[in-house]
Parts: structure tokens; sequence; C-alpha cells
């Protein structure tokens, strides 16, 4: 049997590996009291071998600490880790490595802090997949039209800055940004995000720690192989912020200005229709049909979802009122989408580093507010937070009563199984029936396909012997199937 086949070939999604590793970096004895500690993440390098991804990357610590004097202090260190998130991976393909912080913890040993740092990596896979099918032959075929999404994975740097006036202010100990992506549109010949980046600033005003906070807003245009209007994602992230300041003692102002380095990762999703055979049968043989199976994934438009929450907040330090509240750093949010009663939600925590004042000194009590949000998105689907706006109110004594937006970016996610017939094996003869005319009760439910299958006879055929029949089969309906006979001549 001569059959005739095609091959696709196309990026797309395969699997996703995680991994977690510890991260520590070590501070000398000038450290009195440690009032906030951040982590940023940058990953350096990740290579695809056999059995997993190894990814080379980088922490930057940031401690804000009182010193012996009391006096308000920041340092910053560096250090580079290796991980390697294994699974089932191939050396051919696309890893890309997104890098978070789970838990920084601060201990004292003699003279030196320690600040270590879980490290959380979630690898994203892309490789070829190749997807056979038969196209025709000699057989009776069902045929359909399969959308196959080929992803093509872009990458892209840009720089964005953003000046603002404040109060004076006297130093600048501590920054922290999250970015948040609103959208992601593909024009020919190139792939444009939009958002906003959340830049928080911890500074000295007048000797006591203050927090600052800017939201920025970002366009990226990539060059890339895009058709117009083409499904696309992306996200990005901070690769380095730069503040300067000019200040005016005399006038009590001060211009800041923000430098960004922004790093946008993403996908474009192109389409492509293959004309397939889903099933088939022969007339003359019995046969056994082989068939391929291939996963693609593509994405719809991405929104923005914005709620304001507040709740008590949790405490890892207790408070009272003798303690003076400070500012409010290092803020973020973290959560996953699930199901509820109420319909599909996004759960999580958002947290930050309260700095107070009290009879002993300043210190940093870590708080957390949980909140639970609507997601209008019932499918699969890419989210990621920001939090901002953050506050803290102490109304009864002991207890935080803290507020928040959360902004959510939601990219919904389709995921389709193709599947055709890609072999065909032959078998025995089918057996013909000798007489001219065969009555045949078919099962009820039955379309005009899976009729014709089980008669071993081409579906136009069926029809011009039954012109009256209706699809779905009702139960108890006949089907009646001519025979041409030739006379023998005497």
């Amino acid at each position: 049997m001569q059959l005739e086949t095609q091959c696709y070939r196309g990026y797309t999604r395969t699997g996703t590996l995680s991994q977690e590793t510890a991260v520590e970096c070590r501070f000398g004895g000038e450290v009195e009291t440690v009032l906030s500690a951040h982590a940023e993440l940058l990953p350096v390098q990740a290579t695809a071998e056999e059995g997993g991804v190894r990814v080379l990357g980088r922490a930057r610590f940031s401690l804000v600490y009182e010193n012996a004097e009391h006096g308000v202090c920041r340092v910053e260190k560096g250090a580079e880790f290796t991980l390697k998130a294994q699974g089932e991976c191939h050396a051919a393909a696309l890893p890309r490595v997104r890098l978070k912080t789970e838990n920084i913890s601060v201990r004292r040993e003699g003279a030196s802090v320690y600040l270590s740092a879980l490290v959380a990596a979630e690898v994203e896979l892309f490789e070829e997949r190749e997807f056979e099918y038969v196209t025709g032959g000699g057989l009776v075929t069902k045929r359909e039209e399969l959308h196959f999404y080929s992803a093509h994975p872009f990458s892209g740097e840009t720089e964005t800055d953003d000046e603002f006036e404040t109060d004076f202010l006297g130093d600048i100990l501590l920054h922290s940004s999250s970015a948040l992506v609103s959208g992601v549109k593909c024009s020919a010949g190139s792939v444009v995000l939009e958002g906003e980046v959340n830049l928080c600033i911890l500074a000295l005003k007048e000797g006591e720690p203050v927090s600052l906070e800017r939201l920025i807003p970002f366009r990226i245009e990539i060059g890339q192989d895009a058709a117009e209007g083409a499904s696309a994602e992306g996200r990005v992230s901070v690769k380095e912020v730069y503040l300067s300041a000019d200040s005016d003692e005399e006038q009590g102002k001060c211009r800041l200005r923000a430098e960004l380095s922004l790093l946008a990762e993403g996908c474009v999703y192109s389409e492509e229709r293959v004309d397939a055979v889903i099933d088939a049968f022969s007339t003359e043989r019995a046969v056994k049909l082989g068939y391929s199976e291939a996963e693609t994934y593509s994405s719809k438009e991405t929104f923005v979802r914005t709620e304001r929450i507040a709740g008590k907040a949790a405490l890892s330090s207790p408070i009272d009122y003798s303690d003076t509240l400070l500012a409010v750093t290092l803020q973020r949010a973290e959560g996953e989408a699930v199901f509820t009663a109420e319909g599909r939600r996004f759960e999580g925590l958002a947290t930050a580093t309260l700095l107070v004042k009290g009879q002993e000194g300043r210190r940093g009590v870590e708080m957390s507010v949980p909140f639970s949000v609507p997601l209008p998105c019932e499918g699969e689907c890419a989210v990621s937070a920001l939090v901002c706006g953050m506050s803290a109110r102490q109304k009864q004594e002991g207890e935080i009563d803290a507020e928040a937006t959360i902004k959510l970016s939601v990219t919904p996610r389709q995921r389709s199984v193709l599947r055709a017939v890609c072999a065909v094996e032959e078998g025995e003869p089918v057996l013909e029936r000798d007489c001219a005319v065969s009555v045949y009760i078919p099962r009820a439910g039955d379309g005009l396909w899976e009729l014709s299958k089980r008669l071993k006879k081409p579906p136009e055929e069926v029809m011009r012997s039954n012109p009256e029949l209706e699809f779905p089969i009702r139960e108890g309906k006949r089907v009646v199937i001519y025979r041409k006979k030739s006379l023998a001549a005497e």
C-alpha cells in the first residue's frame, strides 16, 4: 500500500524543570542589628544537557543595618552560584530560566553575620518536535485540518529612565524593583512589550529611614520575524538599577534619577495548518493504524487585573505602642492560581519589611498579608504579580493593619493535542458478500463515517444507496447495501 506522508517540524514548549539551592554571603562585625536584607538574582548562563539544565547565576546581597552607635548604614556583596535542574531534557533544548528568592535568613556566628538566600529556579524548555502524518494513499480517509503552533523564543534588552522630585534625602540605602507586563503585541518584524516597573527605595531623611515608591512605564520593541497580530507572551525582569540624586539642602528638595536596564523574554507563536488523515480504512483489507501525537501551545492576549487588599498582618516579632513605624520596604507578592467554590482565584501572600524604632533602637519586622483575588481566566494561564502602595498602621497595640494594591498580569494559554494517522499495517482481505442486497442495522448515534467504516464502504456509496439517512443514526434504523451482480452468459 503506497501511502503519502508529510513531516512537520516546529519548536514547542516541552516541559518545565525546577530546582532550589542555597546561596550564602558573609558580612563583618560592624553589623550590630540587621534592619533589612535583600537579594537580587540574575541568571548568567543556562546550558541544556542530557538529564537536566545547568544554571550559573549571580546574587547581589544588600544589607541595611544599625551599627554600635545606632547609625543606619548599608553594605552590598555579591556571590555566584550554580545548580542543576534535573529532569527529562536533551542537549539540543533551549532553556529559559527564571530565578526568585524564596526566603532570606540571617544568622550571627561570632563577629560575622551570614545572609542565606533560598534560590528557586524554574526552567522552561523549548525543543524541536516532529509530527509525521498521512496525507493520502489507497485508503478511504477521514481528514481534518490540524493547527500546529510553533514557538519562536525571543529575548532583548533595553534601557529606560525616570526623574522625580522628593523632599531632601541624606542617602539612599536600598532599592528593590519588579516589572509587570501589561501587553504584548506583534507587528510585521517586531514584538512590543509594554508595562511598568515598581521601584521601591529606602532612604535616609533626617537620620531616619523612609520609603519611596515610583511606578515607571516601559515599552520594549524587539526585532522578531512575527506576523501582524500573531499571538505572543512575554515577561520582563530588571537587570540593573542605577540611582543618582541631586540634593538642594537649602530648598529642602532632592531630584532622583533612576536608570533601569530591562531584559525581555518570551515567545511568538506561528500557526501552521496541516491537512492530515485522522482515521482511515480499506475496502479490500483489514488495516491496523498507527498514530502520531504532538502537544502544541499558544497564548491569548495578556491583560492586567488590579485589586486592593487589606487585612491583619502576620509579624515575625511582636510590636507595641512604644514602637514608631518608620518605613515599609521590600514589598513583594507570590501566589498561585487555584480553583475554589467561588471560581478561579489567585491566592498568595503580600510581604514586606516593616522598619520600627523602639526603646532599644531600630529593628526590622517581616510582615505578610494573605490575599485571594478573582482571576478571570478559566483555563491554563501564566500569572505574575506585583504589589505596590503597601502601608501599615497600628490601630490596636500589637497588631498591624496593612493595605496594598495587587496587580496581576494574566496570559491565558491554550494547549492542544494533535493526533493523526502516521502508519498503516495491512491485514487479511475483507470477505465480500455475494448477495445483491444486504440490510444492516447500525448502532444508534453513529455518524456517516462510523457507519461507512463498519460497512467497509466509502461514505458516498453508503449515501447513494440510502439518500434518506439522517445523522446521527436513530435506533431501529436500517441501512441497505446494494451490490452489482454480473450475469454469466449461457
